[in-house]
């Protein structure tokens, strides 16, 4: 595999990546929320995690807002509207996350955040699908030269 090669699926395989942990973010704090149901309402681990998967899901987003999504829509005009979809949802994904966060920072009940995490996470699993049926063949042919950690957020 040469170099350009290896650069576009580095796109394509960074996504996937990235949104695998995600999703292994989503399931810790599930699970760090319903360990805390037993012991106390909103631990210092659940804070921790919530605000952590938060702040990256964010990033990621804000990442393909700035960086990947103008770049893939320079290459590739006819996905714009693809593009704006999956904008739109990463707007509605920061209104739940404003959401979480403001129950968390509330000491809301863990059913409450329960509750936040499952809205946050349906809609994150069926935005990465949508997303990987949509791109990953571009992405492994897009010619641009941000490093895919830059534009994907890390974690």
């Amino acid at each position: 595999m040469d170099q350009d090669t290896e650069r576009f699926a580095a796109w394509s395989d960074e996504l996937r990546r990235v949104h695998a942990r995600l999703r292994e973010a989503l399931r810790v704090t599930r699970e760090t929320l319903a360990a805390g149901e037993q012991a106390a309402p909103a631990t210092r681990d659940l804070l921790l995690y919530c605000r952590g998967f938060c702040s990256a899901l964010d990033a990621h987003h804000r990442g393909e807002d700035r960086s990947l999504f103008p770049a893939i829509e320079r290459e590739h005009p006819d996905l714009a509207p693809v593009l704006r979809k999956l904008e739109q949802d990463h707007s509605m994904m920061a209104h739940l996350i404003g959401g979480l966060q403001s129950a968390v920072d509330s000491d809301a009940a863990p059913a409450d955040l329960a509750g936040h995490l499952d809205g946050l996470g349906a809609i994150m699993e069926s935005h990465f699908r949508y997303e990987e049926r949509q791109l990953l063949t571009v992405l492994e042919t897009l010619a641009e030269d941000a490093a895919p950690r830059d534009a994907l957020g890390t974690l």
